[in-house]
């Protein structure tokens, strides 16, 4: 019998088998790459998300340090302000109670001080040599260069400066005039408030108009010309060795006593031309009036009151400018000396310490 031929087909069972196995594999090969990367990019974005949230609070932190660090600063600055004011502070009381104690200067600081009036005597000589060259009737020498508004009205034909040389102008403080007013006549003309005064009068007689007349008195218990003889009589502002007495008159005084001033306005009545300007250096309110006291201590009512019989005894229509070197223990003083500038039409000023 003749064998039968196998006829082959090319879409046999196991072919089917074979494309279809490979084509599960390439499905599963897919998947298992696409699952990957989604995994791999998920765990990249989680990464990402973790690093910058640590960049950021690192940032907080920063400048959380950098707000901390400018307040630290801030206070520490301030902090080095405050040192420093109380440490010129501290210097200025110091200087202070070396000048009320009379305690002496260095060698050095002599030295210095004599060199800087050597100075200023030249400048002085050579400005005396050119009288006419300048408006001042006399150099004032300062110790800086500021420049002071003061309202003071330094004009007029006939001025009178009167200057408080009772025990007050020693110090500012009770307990140290106390202490000054017993300590010889030369620890007395240095105490730091009389030379104060000093500068304050030098000061005014540098500012006269050439062409004016003047006077200096001096008053404690009672009133009168700083030169002998000169009582009553007006001195011409452009005669410069009449300035230069009366300026080492007044540093020759040594401040002591009360203050009358009553005496100080009834001197006015020694001129037969009244002044029309006055200026008044004081410190306070008067002790002293036109009766002898019954005690020995006034009250601040009294002061008052004495204040307001010196007032009495102005002569009206005078301005008078008061320039007032306060004291404690005597608070009423700058309203009183305030309304008597005003409303005598003159001014009141209260300097600073380093003034002029």
């Amino acid at each position: 019998m003749a064998r039968e031929k196998r006829r082959v087909s090319t879409f046999s069972l196991s072919f089917l088998d074979i494309m279809a196995c490979g084509f599960g594999a390439v499905t599963l090969l897919f998947l298992i790459l696409k699952h990957d990367a989604e995994a791999m990019r998920s765990t990249d974005d989680a990464g990402a998300a973790t690093e910058s949230r640590r960049l950021m609070e690192d940032i907080r932190d920063g400048e959380q340090n950098q707000v901390e660090l400018r307040n630290s600063l801030k206070q520490l600055d301030e902090e080095i302000t405050q040192a420093r004011g109380r440490s010129r502070r501290a210097l200025d009381e110091l200087q202070e109670q070396r000048d009320e104690l009379g305690i002496e200067a260095s060698p050095e600081q002599e030295i210095a001080l004599l060199k800087k009036q050597l100075v200023a005597l030249e400048t002085e000589t050579a400005q005396l040599r050119q009288q006419d060259s300048g408006a001042d009737t006399r150099a004032f020498f300062g110790t800086g260069d500021r420049q002071y508004l003061t309202g003071l009205k330094l004009g007029g034909q006939r001025v009178l400066i009167l200057v408080d040389s009772s025990a007050s102008m020693l110090a500012e403080t009770i307990v140290n005039v106390v202490r000054r007013r017993n300590m010889d006549a030369l620890s007395k003309r240095r105490s730091a408030k009389w030379q104060r005064t000093i500068r304050t009068v030098e000061w005014l007689v540098a500012q006269l108009p050439r062409h004016s007349n003047y006077q200096i008195y001096a008053f404690n218990t009672e009133a009168r010309a700083l030169t002998n003889n000169h009582n009553g009589r007006w001195l011409s502002a452009a005669d410069n060795r009449s300035l230069d007495d009366n300026v080492r008159a007044l540093k020759s005084l040594s401040p002591k006593g009360g203050t009358n001033l009553v005496k100080a306005f009834q001197a006015i009545g020694d001129f037969s031309l009244k002044p029309d300007n006055i200026f008044l250096i004081t410190d306070g309110l008067p002790t002293l009036g036109r009766k002898k006291p019954r005690n020995n201590t006034v009250s601040g009512k009294q002061r008052l009151e004495l204040f307001e019989q010196a007032v009495d005894a102005l002569p009206r229509g005078i301005p008078v400018n008061v320039i007032l070197l306060p004291m404690e223990g005597d608070p009423a003083a700058a309203a009183a000396f305030w309304q008597l500038g005003i409303s005598s039409g003159g001014a009141f000023l209260s300097p600073s310490r380093d003034w002029p």
